[in-house]
């Protein structure tokens, strides 16, 4: 079981951004508009303007005061470093041909996609529930991982939605399996419109909530342990005091997202937010 948690941690861990090895695609490539996570408007394919000449940012220890929260909730799931270092093997956007910048901007939202799979695909693996399913999900995980390998010019053709759903269907079967064995109602509230709503100290152990919508919710206190995550919005949700041990498919942008304590419990696959608060 040890051994299984460290190759886990050690397959996640290179699914993690690493500025270092990128070109700052993720500040060049996608747009964003002007709102409450962004101060200005960008288009896509436009440098920000606070990326430096070295591909850093400019204001990384003061986005949120200057008004770029959107960045600090962001997470490339280690496509920046992949498209940068190996489908271009290491030509920077700034001084290579200007069709390799136009194609590098193009497959990186393609290949973000691919290794967020790649994410849900290590995690499933790990649950020991989802052993009778251990063939096909080390079959979906391998072909991932040879997408990603592709050239500029099959990740650009790649239909990336039509695998995302044949995925999809496989971590659906995990996430009943891994669900079934979760004391507890097991709602399924999949896509549930839950913005603002109180669920303080809601018994919420071992529900579906893929996809809902938990925009500004107070989850303070929440049992959520054993609850499937994938895809839930959890902006400005308050988890305070909430337990996620044993949470599913809850990824490192989800919980930025999120407002917590020193006191709500995670699942060991994500890291407490600094901005959280420290107070139990």
């Amino acid at each position: 079981m040890l051994n299984g948690m460290r190759e886990h941690q050690a397959a996640q861990a290179d699914l993690r951004g690493d500025c270092e090895r990128c070109f700052g695609l993720c500040c060049v490539a996608l747009p964003f508009a002007a709102s409450a996570d962004f101060a200005v408007d960008k288009a896509a394919g436009t440098p920000c303007r606070n990326l430096r000449e070295d591909h850093r940012c400019g204001i990384h220890a003061r986005l949120r005061q200057k008004g770029f929260t959107g960045c600090t909730v962001y997470d490339c799931f280690g496509a920046g470093q992949q498209v940068s270092q190996v489908t271009f093997g290491g030509r920077d956007w700034r001084t290579g041909p200007r069709e390799d910048a136009r194609r590098m901007f193009e497959v990186f939202p393609v290949v973000r996609q691919l290794h967020e799979l790649l994410w849900y695909l290590t995690e499933a693996l790990a649950l020991p529930a989802a052993r009778p399913l251990r063939v096909e999900l080390d079959e979906a995980l391998r072909k991932t991982r040879e997408l990603t390998a592709g050239t500029p010019g099959e990740l650009a053709g790649l239909d990336v939605a039509a695998h995302r759903q044949e995925v999809n269907v496989l971590l659906l079967r995990t996430s009943e399996l891994a669900r079934a064995g979760t004391k507890g109602r097991k709602k399924d509230r999949r896509g549930a419109d839950l913005m603002g709503a109180r669920l303080r100290g809601a018994d919420l152990r071992g529900a579906s909530l893929r996809g809902a919508y938990l925009i500004a919710a107070d989850l303070t206190g929440a049992d959520l342990r054993g609850a499937d995550l994938i895809g839930a919005d959890l902006r400005d949700a308050d988890l305070t005091d909430a337990d996620l041990t044993g949470a599913f498919f809850l990824t490192q942008p989800q919980l930025n997202a999120a407002r917590g304590s020193a006191g709500t419990r995670l699942p060991g696959s994500v890291a407490r937010p600094g901005h959280w608060t420290a107070q139990v």
